[in-house]
């Protein structure tokens, strides 16, 4: 599991991004991804990376 930061996210739209505590890289998070939990920016988190026709994506993102 990695651990990052909520960068941002945008609840109506139901998207952001998660930066990666080691690495410095963002990567998407997409509500589904939450496991039903609210988020907010700057919360810490801890997820993993899949990878997607459009790239990498965080996912079983859950708050630390």
């Amino acid at each position: 599991m990695k651990t990052g930061t909520i960068k941002f996210f945008n609840d109506s739209k139901g998207f952001g991004f998660i930066t990666d505590s080691a690495s410095d890289k963002e990567y998407f998070v997409h509500i589904t991804a939450l496991n039903g939990q609210e988020v907010k920016e700057g919360d810490e988190v801890t997820f993993e990376v899949q990878e997607t026709p459009r790239g990498l994506n965080a996912v079983n993102v859950n708050l630390v």
